[in-house]
């Protein structure tokens, strides 16, 4: 048995440390000559005082209980937390990668210039797009930065057009883009298909319509069979289209957004190249646009000059900088890495078995839960628990049991067009084992449902924290857990 979990401040006794310093080797002066008096403690910070080994011992404990995708099944819908393979983390650490400053002058680091510069080209290829720019700190910042080109390019024009047509199935961070860019949010229904609603889409077109935002496949899970009418329509009026690339996982290889009628998309390296997911950063989300759409994009761009590259900041029409330097060039390094090492075919296969890996989910779990919109679904697909809240079980219990059988639970009550939604994506990476293991759990949690529903709803049971208190806990963090 493990030894009981404490606060690192418990573990603390006086006069205990960690470290031994060297002697000082350069005259010493008061801290009172050198900082001014409201600069100065009045007391030491009250920092535990603690070993070297009680350090570790504290921090290794602490990763034992969380949960990672190295460790366990993620689920994740429209998050794509596909594995992240290690060849590309030990290719991205080489030294010659590492030790680069972006101050550097641009002669001495042309081998990473092109890298970023072929980088830039797979992706324009993958996505059927003609210019790509890396410097996008974030899926988010992309979409804003996609945005900017967007407005850019009607400014330059004359147009005043401040309306943004965005589907009810919309991730949330696309009317938040929008209004971050100062544009109108319009919301577009879904039909019964769980697709844009044509008649709506028309009744909302006008030439005061910038973009339509639409992610494709969508949050259902489902490719939009009217894309190209829709495309056509928006085209019609003057204005672009604009894919939120959250769900490209599912169709690199297959079809490219350029080619059915995308003028402007953003990537998520960290959703469909493999590359470190979550905590915040660090991230990357790169923007594609159409050729008549370069102009606008960040600077600097990276350029060929004879066998040279540099980076141009000579761009009059450009949206300027997103971020410092050109971008989170760690990760962008992985992505490289991963598309190199899969090549074009594998980039198909990838895409092939995420969809053949959520359409066998599906087919184990649809008889156990309700399915809003029942048709094929790409890489992920959306249940409802609308049938266990008849039991008094809702999507939140769900999750927290499923945590009890140690898996991460899905994304849930999203997107807000599904009640009691659970949102569900396998991922290429995972085994068929691992799969039904999956659905096992949760068909072993929709029979309790059935028959016992208190065990549901008052999971998780081994956990060191057990169910709190979901507004208050945001509100007042509790740091001590029970021991189990």
């Amino acid at each position: 048995m493990s030894e009981p979990s404490k606060l690192v401040f418990e573990e603390s006794q006086a006069g205990r440390c960690g470290v031994s310093l060297p002697g000082c080797d350069v005259p010493e002066r008061p801290l009172s000559e050198l900082l001014p008096p409201d600069a100065l403690r009045s007391a030491d910070a009250p920092l535990p005082e603690v070993s070297e080994l009680q350090v570790v011992r504290h921090f290794t404990r602490l990763s034992q209980k969380n949960m990672g995708v190295d460790t366990a099944f993620y689920p994740l819908g429209s998050c794509t937390m596909k594995f992240n393979p290690k060849v590309n983390e030990a290719a991205s650490g080489q030294p010659g990668l590492l030790r680069v400053h972006p101050y550097q002058p641009t002669e001495t680091v042309q081998g990473i210039l092109e890298l970023l510069w072929r980088l830039e080209r797979f992706m324009a290829e993958i996505a059927g797009m003609d210019a790509v720019s890396l410097q996008p700190a974030a899926g988010a910042h992309g979409e804003l930065a996609g945005l900017m080109v967007i407005r850019a390019y009607f400014d330059d024009k004359g147009e005043r057009r401040e309306r943004i047509l965005v589907p009810d199935s919309a991730h949330g961070t696309n009317p938040a883009s929008c209004t971050l860019c100062g544009l109108n949010t319009v919301q577009i229904k879904s039909d019964a298909q769980g697709g844009v609603d044509i008649e709506h889409l028309k009744a909302n077109l006008d030439r005061t319509v910038a973009a339509l935002m639409i992610t494709n496949p969508s949050t259902l899970g489902l490719f939009e069979r009217n894309i190209c009418e829709i495309v056509r329509l928006v085209h019609e009026q003057g204005a672009l289209v604009y894919l939120d690339g959250a769900n490209l996982n599912a169709i690199m290889g297959i079809t490219r957004p350029g080619d059915f009628g995308v003028d402007v998309l953003h990537f998520n390296p960290h959703k469909t190249f493999a590359t470190p997911h979550g905590g915040g950063g660090p991230g990357a989300g790169p923007i594609g646009v159409k050729a008549p759409l370069a102009p606008f994009l960040p600077v600097p761009r990276i350029v060929q000059r004879g066998h040279a590259f540099a980076l141009d900041c000579d761009q009059p029409k450009s949206i300027g900088k997103m971020r410092s330097f050109y971008g989170n060039i760690g990760v962008l390094v992985r992505a490289y890495c991963y598309l190199r090492s899969l090549g074009p075919d594998g980039l198909k296969e990838a895409s092939q078995h995420a969809v053949l890996n959520a359409r066998y989910l599906l087919s184990r779990l649809r008889p156990h839960f309700d399915l809003p919109y029942d048709s094929p679904c790409m890489h992920e697909f959306v249940l409802s628990a609308s049938r266990q809240k008849q039991k008094g079980v809702r999507a939140l219990d769900i999750a927290k049991c499923l945590i009890d059988l140690g898996f991460h639970p899905p994304t849930i009550y999203f997107p807000l067009i599904v009640p009691e939604a659970l949102m569900i994506e396998p991922t290429e990476t995972e085994s068929k084992e691992t799969l039904d293991a999956f659905a096992d759990a949760l068909i072993q949690i929709a029979r309790e449902a059935e028959e016992s529903p208190d065990k549901v709803t008052t999971a998780p049971h081994v956990t060191p924290v057990s169910r709190l208190d979901e507004v208050k806990a945001a509100r007042e963090l509790k740091l001590r857990w029970k021991t189990v």
